[in-house]
C-alpha cells in the first residue's frame, strides 16, 4: 500500500498556500499520512488533535496558542473548533509568514462554511480519498473491493474482522461524528437511511421515492443527503445535459463512496455472498467506475453520467476542456457493442468509448469503441492531458 504520492501533494500545496486542508472521510488515513509528511519535513512541526480535550484547552484562546508557533503546525479534525478559521485568516497574512498550517477535517468546506469564508484566497483543499486501485497490488483488487478503501478495514486479519471494523465505524459515525457536526438527524433515523441508501447504490437519485420510502419529505430527504456528501460518505455523479435535442435525465446517481461500507450496510460479509448479492452488479459498476477515474486523473467537475428517455445511457462522461471520454461498466468477461453505446459516441461526440469489463484482456470492439479489462485500467486507460 503506497500512499507517498498523496504526501508529496500536499507538500506541494504547502510550498505555495499558507493554509492546507486536507480533507476526508474519518479514518480514512489523514492523520498518517500528516505523520509522513511531519517525518519527512526539516523544522518545528507543532501538533494538535482536537479531539483531546488538552488540545482544545491549549487552544481555547486560539490566536494566544497560535501566533508564537514556527514551521509546520497540524491541526487535526478541525471541524471541532470552527471558530479557528478567522484566527488562521489573520496568521496566514503575517508577513513575514512565521507558520504555515495544515488542517485536517472530516467534512466538505460546504458544511465547514467559516473555513470557505475566512480563508478564501489562502488555503488549498486536498481530497483524500479511501485506498484505491492505484494504491495496491493487482492481486488484492478483490479484497479491496470487498473490503473497501478504509486501511483498517482493508489491512484487517479476516473478513469477519473487517466486516465487524465497517459496521462499528458506521455506529460511531452516526452516534458520535454526525451529532458533532449539527447534522439534523437523530442517529438511529440516520443509520437506517444509510442502510436504505445502498440498496439504491448506482441508480438515478427520486427525493420523492426516498422521501416515501423512508416517510419524510423531500426537503428533509435532500437535508439529509447533504450531511451525508459533505461528510464523504455518498456521491451523487451530476447529469450531462447539454444537448438539448433529446429529452434527457437531468437527476444524479447515487454511490456509497467506498464499496466496503456499501458491502457492510447490506449484510455482506464474504466473496460468496457478495457473488449471489442481487446488488453486486451495482457495487462493482461503482467501484470500476473509481478505478477508471484515478486511472485518468479526473478533476473534482470533470465526472458526469447521460442517460436519454429513451433508453440511451452512458455510465460515465468525463471531460475536459474539449476532450469528452466515454465509459461504460459491464460485468461480463464477453463486452459487446449496444445500439445505446453508439448513440452515445455519435450524440456526444465522443474521442474515445472503453468498456470496463471483468475479464482479463483489453481489446478493440468497433471504431473508437474497445473493451478495457477492469484490472488492467491503471495501464491501457490513458490519463486526460
Amino acid at each position: 500500500m503506497d500512499r507517498s504520492a498523496h504526501v508529496k501533494a500536499v507538500e506541494a500545496r504547502l510550498r505555495e498556500h499558507p493554509v492546507v486542508a486536507l480533507l476526508g472521510a474519518r479514518q480514512v488515513g489523514k492523520t498518517t499520512l500528516a505523520g509522513e509528511l511531519a517525518r519527512r519535513r526539516k523544522g518545528v512541526v507543532t501538533r494538535f488533535d482536537l479531539e483531546r480535550p488538552e488540545d482544545l484547552r491549549r487552544l481555547s484562546d486560539p490566536i494566544l496558542g497560535l501566533e508564537h508557533l514556527r514551521g509546520l503546525v497540524v491541526l487535526d479534525e478541525v471541524q471541532r473548533l470552527p471558530e479557528i478559521f478567522p484566527v488562521l485568516r489573520v496568521l496566514a497574512d503575517r508577513r513575514p509568514l512565521r507558520a504555515r498550517f495544515l488542517v485536517l477535517g472530516s467534512a466538505a468546506p460546504e458544511l465547514l462554511r467559516q473555513s470557505s469564508e475566512s480563508l478564501a484566497g489562502r488555503v488549498a483543499h486536498y481530497q483524500l480519498d479511501p485506498i484505491g486501485v492505484d494504491e495496491v497490488k493487482a492481486e488484492a483488487l478483490g479484497r479491496l473491493w470487498l473490503r473497501g478503501g478504509f486501511p483498517r478495514a482493508l489491512l484487517a486479519r479476516s473478513e469477519r474482522a473487517s466486516h465487524e471494523w465497517r459496521d462499528e465505524f458506521v455506529r460511531a459515525f452516526v452516534e458520535r461524528d454526525l451529532p458533532q457536526l449539527g447534522a439534523p438527524m437523530p442517529p438511529a433515523a440516520a443509520h437506517r437511511f444509510w442502510a436504505m441508501l445502498a440498496h439504491y447504490h448506482g441508480q438515478v437519485l427520486s427525493y420523492s421515492e426516498l422521501g416515501r420510502a423512508f416517510g419524510v419529505s423531500d426537503v428533509t430527504v435532500r437535508r439529509w443527503l447533504d450531511v451525508l456528501v459533505g461528510t464523504f460518505m455518498v456521491r451523487l455523479l451530476p447529469p450531462w445535459h447539454a444537448n438539448l435535442g433529446k429529452r434527457l435525465v437531468k437527476a444524479p446517481k447515487l454511490y456509497l463512496t467506498d464499496s466496503g461500507i456499501l458491502h457492510s450496510l447490506l449484510g455482506v460479509v464474504r466473496h460468496e455472498e457478495l457473488e449471489r448479492h442481487p446488488r453486486v452488479g451495482a457495487s462493482w459498476e461503482g467501484f470500476a467506475l473509481r478505478a477508471v477515474e484515478r486511472a485518468l486523473g479526473a478533476r473534482r467537475g470533470e465526472s458526469y453520467f447521460w442517460a436519454t428517455h429513451a433508453g440511451a445511457e452512458l455510465d460515465l462522461l468525463v471531460v475536459r476542456g474539449r476532450t469528452r471520454r466515454g465509459f461504460e461498466v459491464k460485468r461480463t468477461t464477453s463486452p459487446t457493442v449496444t445500439k445505446s453505446m453508439r448513440i452515445a459516441l455519435e450524440d456526444l461526440g465522443l474521442s474515445s468509448l472503453d468498456v470496463v469489463h471483468a475479464g482479463r484482456e483489453t481489446f478493440p470492439l468497433a471504431p473508437r469503441i474497445r473493451a478495457v479489462a477492469a484490472r488492467r485500467a491503471l495501464l491501457d486507460i490513458s490519463p486526460l492531458r
